[in-house]
Protein backbone atom coordinates (compact mmCIF):
# COMPACT_ATOMS: atom_id res chain seq x y z
CA UNK A 1 0.00 0.00 0.00
CA UNK A 2 2.56 2.46 0.87
CA UNK A 3 4.06 2.49 -2.84
CA UNK A 4 0.91 3.18 -4.03
CA UNK A 5 0.08 5.77 -1.85
CA UNK A 6 3.46 7.33 -2.71
CA UNK A 7 3.11 7.41 -6.36
CA UNK A 8 -0.42 8.78 -5.89
CA UNK A 9 1.53 11.55 -4.14
CA UNK A 10 3.77 11.66 -6.78
CA UNK A 11 1.75 11.91 -9.34
CA UNK A 12 -0.76 14.62 -7.45
CA UNK A 13 2.46 16.91 -7.09
CA UNK A 14 3.33 16.27 -10.95
CA UNK A 15 -0.16 16.98 -11.72
CA UNK A 16 -0.25 20.71 -9.62
CA UNK A 17 3.29 21.63 -10.86
CA UNK A 18 1.92 20.84 -14.53
CA UNK A 19 -0.90 22.87 -13.71
CA UNK A 20 1.00 25.67 -12.81
CA UNK A 21 3.27 25.90 -15.68
CA UNK A 22 -0.03 25.48 -18.00
CA UNK A 23 -1.36 28.71 -16.43
CA UNK A 24 1.94 30.07 -16.60
CA UNK A 25 2.14 29.47 -20.09
CA UNK A 26 -1.02 30.58 -21.00
CA UNK A 27 -0.77 33.52 -18.76
CA UNK A 28 3.07 34.59 -20.29
CA UNK A 29 1.43 33.44 -24.40
CA UNK A 30 -1.22 35.95 -23.42
CA UNK A 31 0.56 39.03 -21.80
CA UNK A 32 2.93 38.26 -25.01
CA UNK A 33 0.52 38.24 -27.25
CA UNK A 34 -0.88 41.57 -26.01
CA UNK A 35 2.67 43.41 -25.85
CA UNK A 36 3.08 42.17 -29.02
CA UNK A 37 -0.24 44.17 -30.46
CA UNK A 38 0.59 47.19 -28.16
CA UNK A 39 3.99 47.03 -30.32
CA UNK A 40 2.07 46.62 -33.98
CA UNK A 41 1.16 50.28 -35.14
CA UNK A 42 -2.81 50.78 -35.94
CA UNK A 43 -4.29 51.91 -39.07
CA UNK A 44 -7.87 53.46 -39.04
CA UNK A 45 -9.66 52.84 -43.02
CA UNK A 46 -12.45 55.04 -43.52
CA UNK A 47 -14.73 53.84 -46.30
CA UNK A 48 -16.55 56.76 -47.19
CA UNK A 49 -20.87 57.21 -47.39
CA UNK A 50 -22.97 53.86 -47.14
CA UNK A 51 -26.64 52.90 -46.80
CA UNK A 52 -28.71 55.70 -47.91
CA UNK A 53 -26.00 58.02 -48.58
CA UNK A 54 -24.35 56.16 -51.34
CA UNK A 55 -22.06 58.83 -52.73
CA UNK A 56 -21.25 59.93 -56.37
CA UNK A 57 -22.53 57.36 -59.06
CA UNK A 58 -21.01 55.61 -61.99
CA UNK A 59 -21.75 57.61 -65.45
CA UNK A 60 -21.72 54.02 -67.04
CA UNK A 61 -22.92 51.33 -65.05
CA UNK A 62 -24.87 53.05 -62.52
CA UNK A 63 -22.57 51.62 -59.30
CA UNK A 64 -22.77 53.95 -55.82
CA UNK A 65 -19.34 55.22 -54.54
CA UNK A 66 -19.96 53.81 -51.20
CA UNK A 67 -19.51 50.06 -52.73
CA UNK A 68 -16.31 51.05 -54.52
CA UNK A 69 -15.42 52.65 -51.24
CA UNK A 70 -15.70 49.36 -49.11
CA UNK A 71 -14.37 46.96 -51.46
CA UNK A 72 -11.33 48.83 -51.99
CA UNK A 73 -11.24 48.94 -48.18
CA UNK A 74 -11.52 45.42 -47.31
CA UNK A 75 -8.51 45.13 -49.65
CA UNK A 76 -6.98 47.65 -47.48
CA UNK A 77 -7.74 46.35 -44.52
CA UNK A 78 -6.06 42.75 -45.62
CA UNK A 79 -2.74 44.74 -47.15
CA UNK A 80 -1.50 46.22 -44.03
CA UNK A 81 -2.56 43.27 -41.95
CA UNK A 82 -0.60 40.48 -43.99
CA UNK A 83 2.51 43.68 -43.85
CA UNK A 84 1.68 43.52 -39.85
CA UNK A 85 -0.77 46.42 -38.97
CA UNK A 86 -3.58 46.74 -37.09
CA UNK A 87 -6.22 47.84 -38.55
CA UNK A 88 -9.88 49.15 -37.79
CA UNK A 89 -12.77 49.82 -40.11
CA UNK A 90 -15.07 52.90 -39.46
CA UNK A 91 -17.69 50.84 -41.50
CA UNK A 92 -17.88 47.43 -41.61
CA UNK A 93 -20.97 46.60 -44.20
CA UNK A 94 -23.40 48.65 -46.75
CA UNK A 95 -24.82 50.29 -43.82
CA UNK A 96 -24.52 53.71 -42.91
CA UNK A 97 -23.18 54.92 -39.27
CA UNK A 98 -25.82 57.03 -38.43
CA UNK A 99 -28.25 55.06 -36.64
CA UNK A 100 -31.48 55.85 -37.83
CA UNK A 101 -32.33 57.84 -41.14
CA UNK A 102 -34.19 60.95 -39.06
CA UNK A 103 -33.08 64.05 -40.19
CA UNK A 104 -29.20 65.25 -39.12
CA UNK A 105 -28.40 61.06 -40.23
CA UNK A 106 -25.33 62.71 -42.16
CA UNK A 107 -23.71 64.57 -38.82
CA UNK A 108 -24.47 61.63 -36.53
CA UNK A 109 -22.37 59.41 -39.49
CA UNK A 110 -19.90 61.71 -39.51
CA UNK A 111 -19.59 62.18 -35.84
CA UNK A 112 -19.23 58.55 -35.34
CA UNK A 113 -16.69 58.00 -37.99
CA UNK A 114 -14.77 60.67 -35.64
CA UNK A 115 -15.33 58.38 -32.18
CA UNK A 116 -14.10 55.41 -33.79
CA UNK A 117 -10.96 57.26 -35.42
CA UNK A 118 -10.17 59.11 -32.03
CA UNK A 119 -10.64 55.70 -29.63
CA UNK A 120 -8.39 53.73 -32.11
CA UNK A 121 -5.00 56.06 -31.66
CA UNK A 122 -3.90 55.50 -34.89
CA UNK A 123 -0.44 55.91 -36.92
CA UNK A 124 -2.43 57.25 -39.37
CA UNK A 125 -6.04 57.35 -41.23
CA UNK A 126 -6.94 56.87 -44.98
CA UNK A 127 -10.40 57.27 -45.91
CA UNK A 128 -11.22 55.94 -49.55
CA UNK A 129 -13.52 57.75 -52.11
CA UNK A 130 -14.33 58.30 -55.50
CA UNK A 131 -14.44 61.53 -57.28
CA UNK A 132 -16.71 62.94 -60.23
CA UNK A 133 -16.63 65.72 -62.43
CA UNK A 134 -18.75 67.77 -65.31
CA UNK A 135 -15.88 67.42 -67.52
CA UNK A 136 -15.98 63.69 -67.73
CA UNK A 137 -12.34 63.94 -69.59
CA UNK A 138 -10.95 64.27 -65.82
CA UNK A 139 -9.35 61.30 -64.61
CA UNK A 140 -7.45 59.59 -61.71
CA UNK A 141 -6.38 59.55 -57.82
CA UNK A 142 -6.27 62.88 -56.41
CA UNK A 143 -5.06 62.69 -52.24
CA UNK A 144 -6.06 65.55 -50.15
CA UNK A 145 -4.68 66.39 -46.79
CA UNK A 146 -5.53 68.72 -43.76
CA UNK A 147 -4.01 72.61 -44.89
CA UNK A 148 -0.86 73.38 -42.52
CA UNK A 149 -0.74 70.06 -40.66
CA UNK A 150 2.89 68.50 -41.66
CA UNK A 151 2.39 64.88 -41.02
CA UNK A 152 -0.98 65.02 -43.21
CA UNK A 153 1.02 66.51 -45.79
CA UNK A 154 4.14 63.98 -46.08
CA UNK A 155 1.43 61.11 -45.83
CA UNK A 156 -0.48 62.35 -49.02
CA UNK A 157 3.06 63.22 -50.44
CA UNK A 158 4.03 59.69 -50.54
CA UNK A 159 0.73 57.76 -51.41
CA UNK A 160 0.13 60.33 -54.36
CA UNK A 161 3.62 59.48 -55.53
CA UNK A 162 2.93 55.82 -55.25
CA UNK A 163 -0.20 56.28 -56.79
CA UNK A 164 1.03 58.37 -59.60
CA UNK A 165 3.45 55.63 -60.14
CA UNK A 166 1.17 52.90 -61.37
CA UNK A 167 1.23 52.07 -64.93
CA UNK A 168 -2.74 53.17 -65.34
CA UNK A 169 -2.09 56.70 -64.22
CA UNK A 170 -3.41 58.98 -67.16
CA UNK A 171 -1.24 62.07 -65.15
CA UNK A 172 1.12 63.11 -62.54
CA UNK A 173 -1.06 64.67 -59.45
CA UNK A 174 -0.38 66.53 -56.72
CA UNK A 175 -1.95 66.43 -53.41
CA UNK A 176 -4.21 69.16 -52.43
CA UNK A 177 -5.06 70.75 -49.20
CA UNK A 178 -8.63 70.08 -48.48
CA UNK A 179 -11.27 71.49 -45.16
CA UNK A 180 -13.05 68.02 -45.04
CA UNK A 181 -14.51 67.03 -41.49
CA UNK A 182 -12.80 63.22 -41.69
CA UNK A 183 -9.53 65.20 -41.65
CA UNK A 184 -9.97 67.81 -39.12
CA UNK A 185 -11.87 65.78 -36.28
CA UNK A 186 -8.80 64.41 -34.66
CA UNK A 187 -5.13 65.36 -34.65
CA UNK A 188 -3.68 61.91 -36.42
CA UNK A 189 -1.68 61.84 -39.73
CA UNK A 190 -4.86 61.61 -42.76
CA UNK A 191 -6.20 61.96 -46.19
CA UNK A 192 -8.63 61.32 -48.30
CA UNK A 193 -7.82 59.36 -50.94
CA UNK A 194 -10.25 59.61 -54.15
CA UNK A 195 -8.93 56.98 -56.23
CA UNK A 196 -10.54 58.00 -59.48
CA UNK A 197 -13.59 59.85 -61.08
CA UNK A 198 -16.84 57.86 -61.55
CA UNK A 199 -17.72 60.80 -63.97
CA UNK A 200 -15.15 59.07 -66.55
CA UNK A 201 -16.00 55.71 -68.44
CA UNK A 202 -12.33 54.62 -68.11
CA UNK A 203 -11.56 55.37 -64.48
CA UNK A 204 -15.19 53.61 -64.16
CA UNK A 205 -13.89 50.45 -66.00
CA UNK A 206 -11.00 50.18 -63.90
CA UNK A 207 -12.81 51.23 -60.50
CA UNK A 208 -15.25 48.36 -60.62
CA UNK A 209 -12.85 45.55 -61.33
CA UNK A 210 -11.46 43.58 -58.58
CA UNK A 211 -7.92 43.20 -59.78
CA UNK A 212 -7.92 47.02 -60.21
CA UNK A 213 -9.48 47.79 -56.66
CA UNK A 214 -6.84 45.30 -55.56
CA UNK A 215 -3.83 46.77 -56.52
CA UNK A 216 -5.40 50.47 -55.68
CA UNK A 217 -5.28 49.10 -52.06
CA UNK A 218 -1.82 47.75 -52.56
CA UNK A 219 -0.39 51.01 -54.17
CA UNK A 220 -2.39 53.41 -51.26
CA UNK A 221 -0.72 50.56 -48.53
CA UNK A 222 2.58 50.66 -49.85
CA UNK A 223 2.62 54.93 -50.05
CA UNK A 224 1.33 55.07 -46.08
CA UNK A 225 4.21 52.47 -45.00
CA UNK A 226 6.94 54.65 -47.36
CA UNK A 227 5.59 57.43 -44.90
CA UNK A 228 5.79 55.45 -41.61
CA UNK A 229 9.60 54.64 -42.46
CA UNK A 230 10.03 58.35 -43.55
CA UNK A 231 9.64 59.06 -39.41
CA UNK A 232 7.49 61.78 -40.39
CA UNK A 233 4.19 60.37 -38.86
CA UNK A 234 4.55 62.86 -35.58
CA UNK A 235 1.27 65.18 -34.85
CA UNK A 236 3.72 67.09 -32.30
Amino acid sequence: MGFFLRHRVIFGITALVLSVAVTFGICFFALSKTAAQALRLTVVIDAGHGGIDGGVSGKVTGIKESDINLAISRYLQKEFEDAGFLVVQTRLSEAGLYGTTAKGYKKRDMKKRAEIINAASPALVISVHQNFFSLSSRRGAQVFFKKGFAPSVALADCIQDSLNAMEECPRQSDPLAGDYFILNCHEYPAVIVECGFLSNAQDEALLVSDIYQQKLARTIRSGAVAFLASGANTSK
